[in-house]
C-alpha cells in the first residue's frame, strides 16, 4: 500500500469551550419574533444607513442594521477605505479619549439617559467572561457582505446589534455616528413596548428547547 493510514492517537481531553453567555449574543434555541422597520438610520451620497428588521427574544432583542456604500465621488482607495473602516477591528488609533474619523459609533439611548455603545468593544470572543456586565450591554455581531445590481462598485454589509436585556416599555433613541463616511449624529426612535409585545411571540427551534426569560 503507497498511502497508509496514521496510527491511532489519543483523544484530545482538553476542555470544551463555554458557549456565549446570554448578554452577548441572542439564544441558540429560539427564533425570536420579526418586526418590520425599515427605519432609514442616516443617509449621504456614499452611504446609507438602515434598520429593516428588529427580532425580539425573551432576553433581548437584535437590531439588524443595512450599511449600503457605492463608490459614487469617491476615489477606488477612498471607497476601499470606507468599506474597511465598517468593522471596528479594522481601525486603528481607537483609544483612551480617541474616536478617529473613521470608526463606525452605534449606540442606544433610554429615556432616563442609561446609554450603551458599540465603542471599545472586544471581539476576542474566546475571552468573553460568562458573568454579565453592567447593563445595558450593545454587541456589534458581524453578519456578511453581499453586492447589488446596477450600481457599479455598490455593496452592503449587514450586521446585527444585539441589545441585553430586553429594553424597557418605552421609546428610546438608536444612534449612529460615522465622520469619514459623512454622517453627523443621527437619531431615530424605537418603541420599547413594541418589542416587548413582539417578545411574547418568541417561539424555541425545538420543543425541547425551553424559551429564554
Amino acid at each position: 500500500m503507497f498511502f497508509e493510514p496514521p496510527a491511532a492517537q489519543e483523544e484530545s481531553t482538553r476542555p470544551s469551550r463555554p458557549g456565549l453567555p446570554a448578554w452577548y449574543a441572542p439564544p441558540a434555541g429560539e427564533m425570536g419574533a420579526t418586526m418590520i422597520s425599515d427605519l432609514v438610520l442616516a443617509r449621504t451620497p456614499n452611504v446609507a444607513i438602515t434598520l429593516p428588521t428588529i427580532q425580539a427574544f425573551g432576553t433581548g432583542c437584535l437590531l439588524n442594521v443595512n450599511i449600503v456604500m457605492r463608490q459614487h465621488t469617491l476615489s477606488p482607495d477612498d471607497f476601499q477605505a470606507l468599506q474597511l473602516s465598517v468593522y471596528p477591528h479594522m481601525v486603528a488609533g481607537v483609544g483612551a479619549g480617541r474616536l478617529p474619523d473613521n470608526l463606525l459609533r452605534l449606540g442606544v439611548r433610554f429615556a432616563d439617559g442609561t446609554k450603551a455603545t458599540t465603542v471599545g468593544q472586544r471581539f476576542d470572543m474566546a475571552g468573553l467572561p460568562q458573568d454579565p456586565p453592567p447593563a445595558p450591554r450593545l454587541s456589534l455581531l458581524f453578519g456578511g457582505a453581499s453586492v447589488r445590481s446596477g450600481d457599479e462598485g455598490a455593496g452592503v454589509a449587514t450586521m446585527g446589534l444585539w441589545l441585553w436585556p430586553s429594553p424597557p416599555r418605552e421609546t428610546f433613541e438608536l444612534g449612529v455616528e460615522w465622520p469619514a463616511g459623512g454622517i453627523e449624529l443621527s437619531i431615530v426612535l424605537l418603541d420599547g413596548a413594541a418589542i416587548a409585545s413582539a417578545a411574547e411571540r418568541s417561539v424555541p427551534y425545538w420543543p425541547d428547547s425551553p424559551r429564554s426569560e
